[in-house]
């Protein structure tokens, strides 16, 4: 008779994980294994990495899943390598080969493409994307041979650096760094690229090096935190405060606290803000709390009325003031 397995006791965990994922691993794959090994209860990522991509990607843990939507707007920087002369039907090396042609540009015209492509343009997303048409993603069409109408996106390529370049031999191939605004599709840039070169192309690899005020300098891989002790785990979630670096700095008093995270709107002598970050006493959460200043959650300032976003719950700043006092400030 086989033993009953062990359940896993959750618990309440508040912060974000910088995640380098690895290889293979679908987004959420990452996301589940990363919330085991922290035994948490809620959790969400900011915006996924196909399984071939790896890299930054920012995990989001209790109050944090709150501010994830913000971080979707930020704008990403990647690595990318990208085989010239090979089409495939996925614009990836997951796909099978459709097109070969010879390699005949020059580093003088690669460099001149390049320049054609920074600042905005315009993007037609890929059939092999996430994107979802009549709510079934755009992947499902093309894995059923179905190809569907997407209208073009506008996206910005702020920088476009060439890293390395080999247009002779069995594989020619670019090496470049993107830095772009949310949105941009890396695998049809270097489609695009490629073909505006005359020969097509297809990635073979892919990593986020950055995303908005994180890099991957900050991250930890799987393995890592595998075999990091359950404290040692823990010492590697940022407070959920890094998701707010764009929002302007508010603090009120106790009372004005109390009705705030009540959703109700204060009047103050302030200037219009889109983006507030607003902090209170913890004696407005509970009286018994050695008092410091805690997260509330976001707003907006307006003709001189603080107008609510997303709130923490006193029960999730109660949770972050009892397990991790470091978080507030």
């Amino acid at each position: 008779m086989q033993g009953q397995r062990t359940r896993v006791p959750r618990r309440p965990l508040h912060g974000v994980l910088l995640l380098d994922k690895p290889l293979g691993l679908s987004s959420n794959q990452a996301l589940q294994k990363a919330k085991w090994l922290l035994r948490a209860e809620k959790a969400g990522h900011t915006g996924t990495l196909d399984p071939l991509a790896t890299g930054v990607l920012p995990l989001c843990f209790g109050a944090a899943t709150k501010f994830s939507q913000l971080h979707l707007d930020a704008d990403k920087t990647y690595e990318t390598t990208v085989r010239l002369g090979v089409k495939t039907s996925t614009g990836d090396a997951e796909g099978a080969v459709i097109h070969t042609r010879p390699v005949a540009c020059t580093a003088g015209q690669v460099v001149e493409v390049l320049d054609r492509f920074m600042g905005p343009i315009s993007q037609v997303p890929p059939m092999h994307s996430a994107l979802k048409r009549d709510g079934k993603p755009l992947y499902e069409y093309a894995r059923e041979g179905e190809t569907v109408e997407r209208e073009a996106r506008h996206v910005v390529i702020h920088d476009l650096e060439l890293l390395d370049m080999r247009l002779q031999g069995d594989e020619p191939q670019l090496r470049l760094r993107v830095t772009c605004s949310k949105g941009t599709y890396i695998r049809t840039l270097g489609e695009d690229i490629a073909e505006a070169l005359g020969c097509g192309g297809h990635l073979v690899a892919l990593r986020r090096v950055a995303t908005g005020p994180f890099s991957e300098a900050q991250c930890i891989t799987i393995d890592a935190l595998e075999a990091a002790s359950d404290t040692e785990r823990q010492t590697h979630l940022l407070p959920l405060e890094c998701l707010l670096d764009r929002h302007s700095r508010l603090t009120l008093g106790t009372e004005d606290a109390k009705r705030f995270l009540n959703g109700l709107r204060r009047r103050g002598d302030w200037s219009d803000q889109p983006l507030v970050a607003v902090y209170g006493p913890s004696d407005a959460v509970s009286p018994h709390e050695p008092l410091s200043s805690v997260l509330l959650g976001s707003a907006r300032t307006e003709g001189g009325e603080l107008i609510p976003g997303r709130l923490l719950s006193p029960i999730e700043i109660q949770h972050i003031l009892e397990t991790s006092p470091e978080l507030t400030s």
